[in-house]
């Protein structure tokens, strides 16, 4: 593949579309057949393990809504990409109180042990991440079922690692909403966290060892940021935890931006890498809160991620003939799948493009193209040498 350079420089005049029309091939055969209650019955289901397929739709629903959210919450308007969010928008309110309803066909299981804990702590944050147009848009009773679902995972304990993170997303969430939340599993991951997980320069241990793995991007970091927003926002002893826990997100999204290659490439590496785009949820989510570091542009974020999206999905080689999401990293790779691995599993990459939730004129989108830095690097210009933080 031909490098960037300066005779084939990187541009911005249609990098949102792609990331557009990208997002909505993933997602549209879900949110349709969840509105239309025929995601059981239509959607594919490959597994390693036959036991983890009966929770792969809410695998697929609740890691879709996690990556959606953040572009739907623009809501509609004139344009074409309004529109298109505002047909997304109406279909994810009606498939998610269909997911919730149990008299819907594709009612979905929140309450067995152990995967459901895992999605519905993604669909909470995406939920989290959408109160406007997703949350406030469904009707009271279609959100008493959602909260009732939620709340069902309490009989779920979590395993003594990442996990830990599902009960404190799902629990902040509802006390967003209700003022009342368990207050235990809330912020039992969080303490956790804080006070024996860090490793050091932005890295977080999946559990008391630290895994040379994408966890950070897709769990750790996001969870332990959207959870910790919404416990100083009603200032739940603990908060002040999100200080320093912000700088740690923005050097780690450094690391992340380092990482793409200037083919558009990152380094297989680790567990989950069915997850795909996912490893970026992190980077995103620093770009969405304005914490990347002063030497990484907005719009260097944006090309490097731009060159992944191309590089991962322009050839459809991800996509079945129906267009739902096959199994693989990049293609048909099952070798490549863990045995908790199913189709639903795969939704998570949709988590990789939440930079979309920035509106067009904003500098991520409107400024001009530049190289990110392994770019610059492999072209012999200048970089800035790569500096760990203390704390």
């Amino acid at each position: 593949m031909k490098l960037f350079s300066k005779n084939n420089p990187p541009s911005n005049k249609s990098d949102r579309q792609i990331w557009v029309n990208t997002l909505s091939k993933i997602a549209n055969p879900v949110l349709t057949n969840m509105a239309n209650e025929t995601l059981k019955k239509n959607m594919p289901v490959e597994y390693v393990k036959k036991e983890r397929a009966k929770f792969a739709h809410l695998e697929a629903v609740g890691r879709l809504i996690c990556g959606i959210s953040s572009w739907l919450e623009l809501g509609s308007d004139n344009t074409e990409e309004g529109k298109l969010r505002g047909k997304y928008i109406d279909l994810a309110t009606k498939g998610l109180v269909n997911i919730c309803n149990p008299e819907s066909r594709d009612y979905l299981i929140f309450n067995e042990p152990y995967q459901p804990l895992v999605d519905a702590a993604h669909l909470a944050e995406g939920l989290f991440r959408s109160k406007t147009q997703i949350w406030n848009r469904i009707e009271s009773d279609g959100q008493h079922m959602i909260l009732d679902a939620l709340k069902k995972t309490r009989s779920i304990e979590p395993w003594i690692n990442n996990w830990i993170l599902f009960p404190s997303m799902i629990e902040a969430f509802i006390l967003d909403i209700t003022g009342e939340c368990d207050f235990d599993r809330l912020t039992r991951g969080i303490y956790t966290y804080r006070d024996q997980w860090y490793c050091g320069d932005g890295q977080y241990g999946d559990g008391p060892n630290f895994h040379m793995d994408y966890y950070n991007s897709f769990v750790i970091h996001p969870m332990l940021t959207d959870t910790l927003m919404i416990m100083r926002k009603h200032s739940i002893e603990g908060h002040e935890f999100l200080d320093t826990h912000l700088n740690r997100l923005t050097r780690y999204a450094t690391q992340l931006e380092r990482l793409i290659s200037p083919e558009g490439t990152y380094p297989v590496i680790g567990r989950s890498m069915l997850y795909r785009t996912a490893v970026f949820q992190a980077l995103g989510q620093a770009c969405l809160l304005e914490r990347l570091p002063e030497n990484v542009s907005p719009e260097q974020v944006r090309c490097g991620l731009t060159a992944v999206i191309k590089r991962q999905f322009a050839d459809n080689s991800n996509f079945d003939k129906k267009g739902w999401l096959r199994f693989g990293f990049n293609g048909k790779q099952t070798g490549v799948a863990e045995e908790y691995s199913n189709t639903g599993s795969l939704y998570l990459c949709t988590t990789g493009f939440l930079p979309l939730g920035l509106p067009q004129n904003h500098r991520f989108w409107a400024g001009p193209a530049k190289e990110w830095t392994n770019l610059k690097a492999w072209n012999g210009k200048d970089i800035d040498s790569d500096m760990y933080i203390r704390e």
